[in-house]
């Protein structure tokens, strides 16, 4: 059947409508532009300590680096953190979040120093979306079971940090870590975005494809929708540990920087 010139264009308009519906919930994917500061959060169970063997990697090819030290009492008190670090950065950042602080750096991430976001086996929620929600859409991973509370506040057993959390770290370290593991807050589970700074800024995710704290396939879900430049890597939850080498290349990818760290 033929078209005349009316069908032709409302079929022209439709189709863009329809290409509009189905892109506008990635995030725009420009090339990250070279950023001279990274700023680390960390996420749960751990201390801003669990950067310590990406830090000096990243400064030495020169870049200005600082962990956050997470309060891990509410999401706008962590975001709150995170936000006064980056208002002392000297032009564009890098900003990277592990594992919880996936919730941060999507917050915070809408800062105008940030130049790009890293995620690093986290959490990578839509404005407003009940995270919780949608990690129950995959199978919970055997992590969640370690979790033990004293009143409000919550750590990782040290059975379930050792096999579920550090799985591929030498006992000696995994044990070190678990003794500087920083408690949290019930009330930190219950934050939700307000904002969706991937949505806006280059990303790049890190899957750790042996993860038993959040499911590797959730974390890919994740990656996807926000159509970061993702890689994976045989890891435990703590890749950024584990495999700091390859950690660092994506975090220096971010920074629009491609020398490979020693």
């Amino acid at each position: 059947m033929m078209m005349n010139r009316r069908t032709f264009s409302a079929a022209l308009v439709a189709g863009a409508a329809a290409s509009l519906i189905s892109t506008r919930g990635r995030a725009a994917t420009p090339a990250a532009p070279k950023a001279r500061n990274v700023v680390l959060v960390h996420g749960l169970f751990a201390d801003g300590s669990c950067w310590s063997e990406v830090i000096p990697r990243l400064q030495a090819v020169g870049l200005n680096v600082t962990s956050v030290q997470n309060p891990l009492t509410t999401l706008p008190e962590a975001v709150a953190s995170a936000q006064r670090v980056l208002a002392r950065q000297d032009g564009p950042t890098v900003l990277v979040g592990h594992s919880f602080s996936g919730m941060i750096v999507t917050e915070a991430g809408m800062n105008p120093n940030v130049s790009a976001l890293v995620y690093v086996a986290a959490r990578a929620p839509d404005a407003g979306e009940d995270y919780t929600a949608l990690a129950k859409t995959f199978p919970t991973p055997p992590a969640s079971a370690g979790i033990v509370f004293d009143g409000d506040e919550g750590r990782l057993s040290e059975a379930a940090f050792l096999r579920d959390f550090a799985g591929d770290l030498p006992v000696a370290k995994a044990k070190a870590l678990y003794a500087v593991q920083e408690p949290f807050q019930k009330a930190l589970l219950t934050g939700k975005t307000t904002q969706a700074a991937w949505r806006s800024r280059p990303s790049f995710y890190a899957v750790s494809t042996e993860d038993r704290t959040i499911n590797p396939d959730l974390e890919r879900f994740m990656a996807k929708r926000m159509g970061a430049k993702t890689i994976e890597i045989e890891s435990s939850h703590l890749s950024l540990i584990s495999h700091p080498r390859e950690i660092t290349q994506l975090i220096l990818k971010a920074a629009g920087r491609h020398r490979a760290p020693a």
